[in-house]
């Protein structure tokens, strides 16, 4: 019986570890998602409205809140124009104002 709890000890330890990874990679990945699908309409309605229809400023501050929120839970956001992760909260809501972007 004793030895029985020197082996599942470690498993169950170990299986603890693998559930707290995936839920941070989740975490990212549900950021990463919410971020991109922001940008992307942001974009869109600046190229359909203009930048300063109501449609661009409701998904400005949908990608707004979905930086803030990703930064909030993680520590960094998800910058769709240059594909990749930032670890500063250096991130312009008015980055996509006049319809200043790379796609």
């Amino acid at each position: 019986m004793r030895s029985m709890r020197f082996v599942l000890a470690p498993m169950l330890f170990a299986g603890a570890l693998m559930f707290v990874g995936t839920s941070a990679v989740r975490a990212d990945d549900d950021c990463q998602k919410r971020t991109i699908h922001a940008d992307h309409k942001l974009h869109e309605a600046i190229e359909k409205h203009g930048p300063d229809s109501p449609d661009a400023e409701h998904w400005r501050q949908e990608l707004a809140e979905a930086r803030h929120y990703c930064w909030e839970h993680g520590h960094r956001w998800w910058d769709e124009d240059a594909h990749r992760w930032h670890d500063q909260q250096d991130w312009n809501d008015h980055d996509h104002d006049h319809g200043d972007h790379d796609h």
